[in-house]
């Protein structure tokens, strides 16, 4: 083979691989607005108001017979949702690991999610069951889509592109965001100009979601790319289901203790991550007294920021490497959410400079700690490794809301249970500060960047 040929090759190669990753970018462009809309804004104050209509005398519902403050009946739901995932996420990662084929996995979890999302326009009157059913559903659905979404990092990035290409998927989910947020400040802000209530405006923004997010998912499905399998597995751990899948991904992974480590680390930090990101609009609207208004225009000084925050993290982590720079990120959770336990009731200032704060890490700890597992994975094993880390993201961990919701149905106050969730970040940064990262990315089998 000739130089020039060799030379067009490297070119068309590099060309395909850019397009797939213009193509990956949207599908965080088209799942962010689940995250900010329904999860963040709208679902959790909207969800408590139906649950408080369905309430006995004392505050409280009682699905299948248990009784639950209503106050908590949201934070129950995200967390029972990541059980529904844990079950499904191992089974679907192998199957996708075993037959290469993660995009038509991808499409049933994404419009799975898009339609259940979109259905939450139904929910009126004192349904709080249907919206407890949805959100599990959505959230499940969300789960596995965004395992086997980050999956495709390492297939479509080399080593010294993934924290650029992870930094501009998370920037673009929060372009994304921000621009959904402000059709529906202004859809929320003006629906008696619009002839709609304020309950079938929310119901509005919480389908438009859906909709938003079932329709640019289409854009990476026509542009990523299934791999034929590399992975070779033994038969009887090729057919093992659910917790089995699950338990045999954890026997793999104690052959890579650091990448484990590393995992755990995730795990526990992102839990209050998200708990932070999926309870804030509760703890706004309950404990301090803000309108939805306001909530909606906090959280999309969030998404703007952290448009800029996910860049400049990415800058950070070439430079310092992106275990420093998460640390950084998480030192400045702590402060951070600390500071919400002190703001004052009623005073939307201090709120708003609460979500700058959150705005400019967000976005960056997560891009940088989902490009950094990337370099841990072992070759071949992208998906089910990325089935054990999506467990803990983007809202759907259990541990977090349960102690959310358990701390204030046991205290009645939000700001207890905001307070509880600091210890997440301080575990986190101790474990993840003991993790030696470049050992960890040689020991998975991989080339270590000359930055990390």
């Amino acid at each position: 083979m000739g130089t020039d040929t060799v030379r067009t090759q490297a070119a068309d190669d590099a060309a395909g691989r850019r397009r797939e990753q213009r193509g990956w970018y949207f599908y965080d462009w088209a799942c962010s607005v689940y995250s900010t809309s329904v999860l963040t804004v709208f679902l959790g104050p909207y969800l408590t108001s139906v649950a408080k209509q369905a309430a006995d005398a004392d505050g409280f519902v009682h699905p299948l017979g248990i009784p639950v403050r209503a106050g908590s009946f949201f934070a129950y739901s995200v967390s029972l949702s990541v059980i529904v995932a844990v079950l499904v996420m191992p089974l679907v990662g192998a199957a996708a690991d075993r037959t290469g084929r993660k995009k038509p996995l991808l499409a049933v979890a994404a419009y799975l999610g898009a339609t259940a999302t979109t259905a939450m326009f139904f929910l009126d009157g004192d349904r709080y069951l249907l919206g407890g059913a949805l959100l599990i559903v959505a959230n499940a659905a969300q789960s596995v889509a965004m395992m086997l979404y980050n999956s495709y990092l390492p297939q479509i990035a080399p080593p010294e592109e993934r924290d650029t290409v992870s930094s501009r998927g998370w920037a673009f989910g929060y372009a994304s965001g921000s621009l959904m947020l402000i059709v529906n400040l202004v859809l929320y802000l003006a629906h008696d100009s619009f002839g709609v209530s304020e309950g079938m405006a929310v119901r509005i923004c919480l389908a438009s979601a859906g909709l938003w997010w079932g329709g640019f998912a289409l854009i990476p499905l026509l542009r990523l790319r299934d791999r034929r399998s590399t992975s070779r597995r033994a038969e009887g751990e090729r057919t093992a289901m659910g917790f089995r899948q699950l338990a045999a991904t954890v026997r793999d992974m104690r052959r890579h203790p650091l990448t484990l480590a590393f995992l755990l680390a995730y795990l526990i930090y992102n839990d209050g991550i998200q708990t932070v990101i999926s309870q804030a609009s509760i703890y706004g609207s309950e404990e301090l007294g803000l309108g939805q208004s306001t909530l909606i225009g906090a959280v999309l000084v969030v998404q703007v920021l952290a448009v800029a925050g996910a860049l400049a993290m990415g800058r950070l982590a070439r430079i310092y490497g992106a275990k420093r720079t998460i640390l950084g990120s998480l030192a400045a959770w702590t402060v951070t959410l600390a500071a919400g336990y002190f703001l004052p009731a009623g005073a939307p200032v201090w709120f708003f400079v609460l979500a700058a704060g959150i705005g400019l890490v967000l976005g960056g700890s997560q891009a940088l700690s989902r490009s950094l597992f990337s370099h841990l994975v072992p070759p071949g094993k992208e998906a089910e490794y990325f089935s054990a880390y999506e467990m803990s993201d983007r809202g759907m961990s259990w541990l977090g809301p349960l102690l959310f919701g358990l701390t204030y149905q046991l205290t009645g106050s939000y700001r207890d249970a905001i307070i509880s969730l600091v210890a997440f970040f301080v575990i986190g940064f101790a474990l993840l500060a003991r993790v030696p990262v470049h050992r960890a990315i040689s020991d998975a089998g991989n080339q270590v960047p000359t930055t990390i």
